[in-house]
């Protein structure tokens, strides 16, 4: 206020009519008080259009640190959680599939694939070319796209989970029929299980010695049954379990049941089969249908690199091939939905 108010009075005199003539003795009439106004209003809007012009810049840029130190932080939290949640889980996971990972490994290994993954995208989409904001666009659609591959190891685990179980289901037909005949020829079950650890291929042999080892220091044989079918996730397999369980308890003929369900097993895998062939066009269709947006725009990138830059230098641009992406994944999962059938 005292800025001002000095700055009004020298512009604007106490006597409105009146201002001192710089080169005269006296006072002359030389401005009315509208005038007089209208310069000192033009003076003022002068000096705060500088006061905005640095306030304006020095605003925003802290702003943009403090949200730089919040995402820090953020980042942090989450790093801190990712190490100590889920990568453990997903180590766990390893672990039943006889692949000893720690859970530090699995984090670094993620992280710097998401690292990667967010330098290539943000390349592809035109790095630093382009205005700031759409600049700023592309840097947080890099840092989305590579955050997902923080997601890779449990996509992995999955992945081989899934291939493990496939080779036990087609093995435990072959393991079953040897079963049933080393019982008929006076084994009993843990002989039975000894038997298709010695002498039965990978993967399957593996969890049977794990099923010996677990009985050989304390564990019961119904609990390392269990735990044999918690590891592996099979139908089957369960249905295997509770055929012993309930022979054991009742007293049944364990190589008739283990024959009966070899055979069913049999024929399930027979129907799977049919199946997988029947549906083997829809998934090639799906397939090509997903990548060939993909190849059309690499192949018009090749032939025509402006037809494309809009896409690459704007924001609009950048939203719509986001928006294309996540409608393609949705497309391939529905697709995957309706020819995957379950016999």
């Amino acid at each position: 206020m005292g800025f001002l108010g000095q700055f009004s009075r020298t512009i604007v005199p106490s006597n409105p009519r009146k201002i001192r003539d710089k080169g005269g003795e006296g006072f002359v009439l030389k401005k009315d008080w509208k005038t007089a106004m209208m310069d000192a209003s033009t003076q003022i809007d002068m000096i705060s259009t500088k006061l905005l012009a640095i306030l304006v810049p020095l605003l925003t840029g802290l702003s943009f640190a403090g949200l730089c130190v919040f995402g820090l932080q953020v980042l942090e939290k989450g790093a801190i959680s990712y190490g100590r949640g889920y990568s453990r889980k997903t180590s766990v996971g390893f672990e039943d599939l006889f692949l000893f990972i720690p859970p530090g490994r699995i984090a670094e290994i993620a992280w710097l694939c998401a690292a990667i993954a967010a330098f290539l995208s943000f390349l592809v989409l035109g790095g630093f070319r382009g205005s700031l904001l759409v600049i700023l666009v592309r840097l947080a659609v890099s840092c989305g796209l590579g955050s997902l591959m923080l997601l890779a190891p449990s996509k992995l685990l999955t992945v081989m989970r899934q291939r493990r179980r496939d080779k036990i289901n087609l093995q435990l037909v072959d393991a079953l029929s040897d079963m049933s005949n080393a019982m008929r020829s006076g084994f009993s079950i843990l002989q039975a299980v000894e038997h298709i650890a010695e002498n039965g291929v990978h993967p399957i042999s593996e969890e049977f010695a794990t099923v010996l080892h677990q009985t050989r220091v304390g564990v019961p044989f119904e609990e390392a049954l269990h735990n044999l079918d918690s590891r592996i996730g099979s139908e089957d397999l369960s249905l295997v379990v509770l055929s012993i369980e309930t022979a054991r308890s009742t007293g049944g003929n364990l190589a008739e049941i283990f024959e009966t369900i070899s055979k069913t097993i049999r024929a399930r895998l027979r129907i799977q089969e049919r199946i997988k062939t029947l549906t083997a066009q829809g998934r090639l269709q799906g397939i090509i249908l997903s990548m060939m947006p993909i190849a059309i725009g690499f192949a018009l990138h090749v032939v025509n690199p402006g037809m494309l830059h809009p896409f690459l230098t704007s924001p609009v641009g950048i939203g719509t091939l986001v928006a294309v992406v996540v409608l393609l994944i949705c497309g391939a999962l529905t697709i995957r939905k309706i020819v995957n059938i379950d016999p």
